[in-house]
């Protein structure tokens, strides 16, 4: 954990004022609570990943090779040929500034090298040197400059101080990805070993169990067995949940985070209740253990390390001989599905185009990728009515949805987590416009920065969604903010905390499970937290 958190007051009090120094003088200070622990050896040796070893940020010796510069140049000229969107973004910037204020961690921490564009810059400016006539003879003058160890601990600094988010791509004009440039900007300094712990591991975990946090597959199953418990207690109902089931017609993944950490716990409790109301109307659903994580950080890795992740989802598809994919509430999963799954590991042909065993609806949208976000499935279910349901059981909440940026900006997934909470909940308030939606701001630790000695630039780049919160907590008495990213369900607790006390965290299924009436449930009394429904106080 960081040492020492700045009070509320000094977080807030930001200064937006430009350095004296222009940025190419202005170097880049590693600090605790603003950086992640390095990479260590040992899960970059498991992932065959170079240069694997032990080194720490804040030393002067990073341990570089000797050639890490022909390294570098040499990763970036091949990519320059492989990406035409790179080679189109180091061209076409016109330095407007349209993104400079859009980004969480440039309004958090006044920071001028964490506006989009200047973070570009940082590699921007060594492609001028190496690949422009103008960059070659005019250097500084024309914003480039050679490549130096100065300059790449200056990547390391930034690159690791973005979530990938893409809010300032909506406001380019040129439609520039600022994330694409820091993926590849992380792809280069992974040449030389130089990734975060904090993706490192869970990568490697995942590349050996086949889920972030290492857990073996009996004691995958040992959890679910704890939440049918914990459904039991609360519904008197137990649910029989398949593990590993040949022929089923339905895979069902979703992040590690839903089964072994709390608020996601409570989602998961959800789709077992969902699951378990829907067996009696045809559905066949199982879950993997071997397959058992959505999410992808080799996603924050390279894109080599996204594709071997994400195969392992299809080929245990393949190995069960189902038809299609559910996956959870999860974030950067659905991007790396529907950005990159097709030209990466696709299409899947061993698949059929997902169709509900319930309503019959064929989700056309996943005609390639096969997989369909569980909210889809069950905002169908409601818009057929096959869901007999209470929303009374959700009245100690006052809701907002946070839209997590993957599934709002990478799959355009806007309307189905809404439509379920406002048919699950009778208290709905919207935070403002200009904060939700496309233009929803990010958690602050998406992207691997979720990590707990970070926590300062965590709260920094957090804080304008923590202010958009503040906003509908204070007027309309918010205490939960719902969302369907796991990352969410593990930033937003203590961002909550920290800038808006008084607010906690949900799934939008951990309402579903609350809602649902089963066949043979008792009178319930309280929700899948064990806290007491409304009015049921005193019981």
């Amino acid at each position: 954990m960081a040492d020492e958190v700045p009070k509320v007051e000094e977080m807030a009090a930001i200064n937006h004022t430009p350095p004296k120094t222009g940025w190419m003088d202005t170097p880049a200070v590693i600090r605790p609570g603003m950086y992640c622990y390095s990479a260590k050896a040992k899960p970059l040796n498991i992932l065959s990943m170079p240069y694997g070893r032990d080194w720490d940020p804040i030393e002067e010796d990073w341990h570089l090779p000797e050639n890490w510069m022909e390294i570098v140049l040499e990763g970036l000229h091949e990519r320059l040929h492989k990406f035409r969107s790179l080679q189109l973004f180091m061209d076409v910037c016109v330095r407007c500034g349209a993104c400079a204020d859009k980004c969480h961690f440039f309004i958090g921490s006044g920071d001028p090298k964490n506006m989009p564009v200047l973070r570009a810059e940082l590699l921007r400016s060594v492609y001028r040197k190496e690949y422009t006539l103008a960059g070659k003879l005019l250097g500084k003058m024309v914003g480039a400059r050679k490549l130096t160890e100065t300059v790449l601990k200056e990547w390391w600094t930034y690159f690791f101080q973005c979530t990938e988010c893409r809010r300032c791509s909506v406001f380019c004009p040129y439609g520039i990805d600022t994330a694409e440039i820091t993926i590849i900007g992380r792809e280069l300094l992974n040449l030389l070993g130089l990734n975060i712990d904090w993706i490192a591991t869970p990568v490697s975990n995942c590349y050996r169990t086949g889920n972030h946090l290492g857990i073996q597959p009996h004691a995958f199953k040992d959890m679910i067995d704890f939440f049918v418990d914990e459904v039991e207690d609360v519904t008197g109902v137990r649910c029989n949940p398949s593990f590993n089931r040949k022929g089923a017609e339905i895979l069902f993944i979703t992040p590690s985070g839903d089964v072994f950490a709390d608020p996601g716990t409570y989602t998961a409790m959800g789709y077992l209740i969902l699951f378990h109301y829907l067996e009696s109307m045809g559905l066949d659903i199982t879950w993997s253990t071997y397959a058992s994580e959505g999410g992808n950080f080799g996603f924050f890795t390279s894109h080599e390390m996204m594709k071997r992740l994400n195969a392992k989802m299809y080929m245990e598809a393949k190995r069960l001989g189902v038809k299609y994919i559910i996956g959870g509430e999860c974030g950067h999963m659905w991007r790396v599905i529907h950005q990159y799954m097709d030209t990466m590991n696709g299409p899947a042909d061993h698949l059929e185009v997902p169709k509900s065993p319930i309503t019959g609806t064929v989700f056309q949208n996943a005609a390639s990728t096969k997989m369909i976000h569980i909210t889809e499935f069950t905002a169908d279910l409601l818009r057929h009515n096959k869901l007999k349901f209470d929303k009374t059981r959700n009245d100690n909440y006052n809701l907002t949805f946070h839209d997590s940026c993957n599934p709002s900006r990478g799959m355009g997934l806007l309307e189905e987590p809404r439509y379920i909470i406002k048919e699950m909940c009778n208290h709905f308030y919207e935070m403002p416009e200009g904060t939700i939606r496309e233009q929803t701001f990010c958690c602050g630790s998406g992207s691997g920065l979720n990590a707990g000695e970070d926590l300062e630039l965590r709260f920094r780049g957090g804080m304008p969604r923590a202010n958009a919160v503040k906003h509908v907590h204070e007027k309309h008495g918010v205490n939960t903010v719902a969302c369907v990213c796991a990352i969410d369900r593990a930033a937003l607790p203590p961002l909550m905390d920290y800038w808006v006390p008084g607010v906690q965290v949900a799934g939008v299924h951990e309402l579903v499970g609350n809602a649902l009436i089963l066949d043979g449930e008792k009178e319930r009394t309280e929700d899948l937290r064990f806290e007491p429904l409304a009015g049921m106080e005193d019981e």
